[in-house]
């Protein structure tokens, strides 16, 4: 069992080694979290008898108990690149990239409401006060640059998703392990520079008399991991007044890859920014980078006006995504991140009350989609129903997404642990298994 303890000592911690580890195939992961809901049958699920069926009357339970007729996606679904996965015209830039893919088409979640469901894909659990995915990473394989933050979380301009940092909380891991978010815009961390009237030397004075007294403390309180964290933080600050700004200026980047993210382009540019400086961090050895795309501001949550909707949002986020994809490939760093394109929940297959207007909240079966790592390129495993309600073959649950990823980083998803209340807690719970299917 992996159980580094809560002192000083945790970012040591490693799971090379350890019974039943697989060899790892990625260092790191970088998350695309669509916020809202992405509907699956309108993006990557073609179904052929939806269309047939547009319109005619289907009895299932919906969240707000509007169901209406069956809906057809407004979009066209083409069959892409040598691999022939369907993708819709709604995203014609990650069309472009189908065979580097793999979608996984029959994911079930627990929760048709934003913040649990949320909480789920991020903790594996529908209640707060669990660690997320990201602290999971950091707590068992540690950093690669100690002068960055392991787990970093890019929110979008339109607020944090319902239930903000419970998301990348540390819950009752080391408090080290939490996500550190970066602003979209602007610094990425407020007050890291140092105020001008301040001399270094006046400001290296400061922080050795405050990291005396704070281990001073620390030293009479063992076992106190938040204050251990702020100490930690107050070192890592130092170090990232160093390194952030050169990582956050994206004008030293070609011109070239500036466009390919949509950086000159109103409706791309702050989630490009977001992909960018995902790719910029992970270069420079950071382990886990979450960027959200949508919050509680705006959306892909397409209850009244899908077209409107779901148009609006993949204008925002499908040349972004797609150039980051394309970027990592070209740089050789594909070969061994992980990127997860993952949303809460998908969307039902039947319009949301009386016409054709929007689709309602759908956990029951909806669509993830990953790229690189030890995965195999322009494939899809399982697959919905003949309309996308339910599950048609190879189910496969949050638990199971989590365990494929841990293994993919050379993590047994049983063995990476934490002792907590009684109960020797893991990322899947009681739950999990790897998802052989999707292995390259």
């Amino acid at each position: 069992m992996l159980d580094a303890g809560a002192g000083f000592g945790w970012l040591a911690a490693s799971c090379v080694g350890l019974p039943g580890a697989a060899t790892a195939r990625a260092r790191r992961v970088i998350q695309l979290f669509t916020v809202g809901g992405m509907s699956h049958v309108d993006t990557f699920d073609f179904k052929p008898e939806l269309v047939r069926m547009d319109g005619k009357s289907f009895d299932m339970p919906t969240f707000f108990g509007q169901a209406g007729n069956l809906y057809a996606s407004p979009w066209k679904f083409e069959p892409r690149g040598q691999s022939g996965l369907p993708v819709s015209d709604l995203l014609p830039n990650l069309a472009r990239c189908a065979d580097r893919l793999t979608l996984v088409k029959s994911v079930m979640a627990k929760s048709a409401n934003h913040m649990p469901a949320i909480a789920q894909m991020n903790t594996g659990f529908i209640l707060t006060g669990f660690p997320s995915m990201g602290a999971w990473v950091t707590y068992g394989l540690g950093t690669e640059n100690r002068n960055l933050p392991s787990f970093v979380v890019l929110t979008d301009p339109n607020g944090a998703p319902w239930g903000g940092s419970v998301h990348w909380s540390n819950g009752f891991l080391p408090a080290g392990v939490q996500g550190t978010p970066f602003r979209p815009a602007g610094d990425p961390v407020p007050d890291l520079a140092t105020p001008a009237a301040v001399t270094a030397a006046e400001r290296e004075a400061g922080l050795a008399w405050l990291n005396r007294m704070n281990r001073r403390y620390a030293a009479a309180h063992p076992g106190d991991s938040a204050l251990e964290a702020r100490v930690r933080s107050y070192e890592m600050a130092a170090s990232m007044q160093l390194e952030v700004p050169g990582i956050a200026d994206l004008a030293t980047e070609p011109e070239h890859t500036r466009k390919a993210y949509g950086l000159d382009q109103k409706e791309t540019e702050s989630f490009g920014r977001s992909c960018l400086l995902a790719r910029r961090l992970v270069e420079r050895g950071v382990r886990f980078v979450q960027a959200y795309h949508g919050g509680s501001g705006r959306s892909w949550d397409a209850h009244g006006d899908l077209e409107g909707n779901h148009s609006s949002m993949a204008k925002g986020y499908d040349q972004p995504a797609a150039a980051l994809i394309e970027d990592l490939a070209a740089r050789g760093l594909l070969d061994d991140t992980l990127v997860m394109g993952i949303t809460e929940f998908g969307r039902t297959p039947v319009a949301q009350g009386a016409g054709k207007k929007g689709r309602d909240h759908h956990p029951d079966c909806f669509t993830v989609w990953l790229a690189g790592a030890g995965l195999k390129p322009g494939f899809a495993y399982g697959a919905s129903d003949e309309v996308g309600r339910l599950p048609g073959e190879n189910a496969v649950t949050v638990h199971d997404l989590h365990a494929t990823a841990l293994h993919l980083l050379g993590i047994d998803h049983e063995k990476l642990t934490y002792y907590h209340n009684g109960i020797r807690r893991r990322l899947t719970d009681v739950h999990g298994r790897v998802i052989q299917g999707l292995l390259a």
